[in-house]
């Protein structure tokens, strides 16, 4: 018998889930793919490439990215920096389906030009174009969890095309209409270098905090131009193709609040305890999402006793993660039932 605790417990939980996240889902290994694509010259060259040497240099110095898990292509090759055309964009997830394993993390961040042209969005490269659907089948290989961030116009269209399991996908604009240049690169990989970005002090940005500080500053920007906003960001991180602005509410959230790009190295709690009690958070909201992916192919009665008994168990960890790092040692929640107790 639960209860009434425990019923109080979860129906607050169901609705509240995602501030659950708190926690740093550290990735064995962590890959990031930058691509800035055919600019049309002057102005936007300089632009784009500015964006992808900030960006790069952010992930290098402050997420600490390794060398070698950082690729770039670029209008123009430089040292270290191949052509971003369709061959080498095909050569990298190849080299990238080669390394990587289960548990790591991809990071592909596209910079440039979009074009929709009433059937398919497309990201300009030099030469050739890939459409999202290409795109789609190159990231379907990829083993582990991966972010898809097409910060470009007419970048709506990716996202149900990208959408999955264990992905988290977030486009510049949220219809096919906004079709204008956007400055939401500008203002996401701002976010990735302020501190003001991590909203909830825990020492880490999450990518959840850094799309919810670069969907404010872009709806500020637009306001203190006195211009009409041509792109409004969404995120999707729970597979279903349907994206979530930040300051609305939705079902997204859970995964990318447990996604850091710093892979626990800002801030992160040495004690072994508390970290085996983080992972064990993350592997629970992995288990939700996956839960509620698979709800209409269950019995309600089946996935109800399912949800309830990973909501309580969730809450007593976090619980635990909080005292253990206030000192306060014991847990007031009691254990998860059994399924169906």
């Amino acid at each position: 018998m639960r209860t009434g605790v425990q019923w109080l417990l979860v129906i607050g939980l169901a609705a509240a889930a995602p501030a659950l996240a708190a926690a740093p889902a550290s990735a064995a290994e962590r890959y990031v793919l930058v691509v800035t694509g055919a600019s049309d010259g002057a102005p936007y060259a300089d632009r784009y490439n500015g964006w992808r040497v900030s960006l790069a240099t952010t992930l290098r110095e402050r997420l600490h990215i390794a060398a070698d898990h950082l690729y770039q292509l670029a209008e123009q090759p430089s040292d270290g920096v191949q052509r971003a055309d369709r061959e080498h964009v095909r050569q990298d997830f190849a080299a990238l389906r080669g390394r990587m394993k289960a548990d790591d993390l991809l990071v592909v961040v596209l910079i440039g030009h979009g074009t929709y042209d009433g059937v398919e969005a497309k990201f300009n490269l030099v030469g050739p174009d890939l459409d999202g659907a290409e795109w789609a089948k190159l990231v379907g290989g990829i083993p582990g969890r991966v972010v898809f961030i097409n910060t470009t116009a007419a970048s709506f269209p990716f996202l149900p095309k990208l959408s999955g399991r264990n992905r988290i996908v977030l486009t510049a604009t949220d219809s096919t209409a906004q079709k204008y240049e956007t400055i939401f690169p500008e203002f996401f990989i701002k976010a990735l270098d302020d501190p003001a970005a991590d909203a909830d002090k825990d020492g880490h940005i999450s990518i959840w905090e850094a799309f919810t500080y670069a969907g404010a500053a872009v709806r500020q920007w637009y306001s203190q131009h006195g211009q009409l906003a041509t792109e409004r960001p969404v995120l999707d991180d729970n597979g279903d193709g349907v994206g979530t602005e930040a300051d609305a509410p939705g079902a997204d959230g859970a995964l990318a609040r447990s996604t850091f790009l710093d892979g626990g190295v800002a801030g992160e709690a040495t004690d072994s305890t508390i970290d085996l009690l983080k992972k064990k958070q993350a592997d629970l909201l992995a288990q939700v999402n996956a839960l509620k992916a698979a709800r209409a192919s269950m019995p309600p009665d089946q996935y109800n006793s399912r949800f309830e008994a990973l909501m309580i168990e969730l809450a007593r960890v976090s619980q635990q993660i909080r005292m253990k790092a206030s000192g306060v040692i014991g847990s007031t929640i009691p254990p998860a039932p059994a399924p169906g107790a």
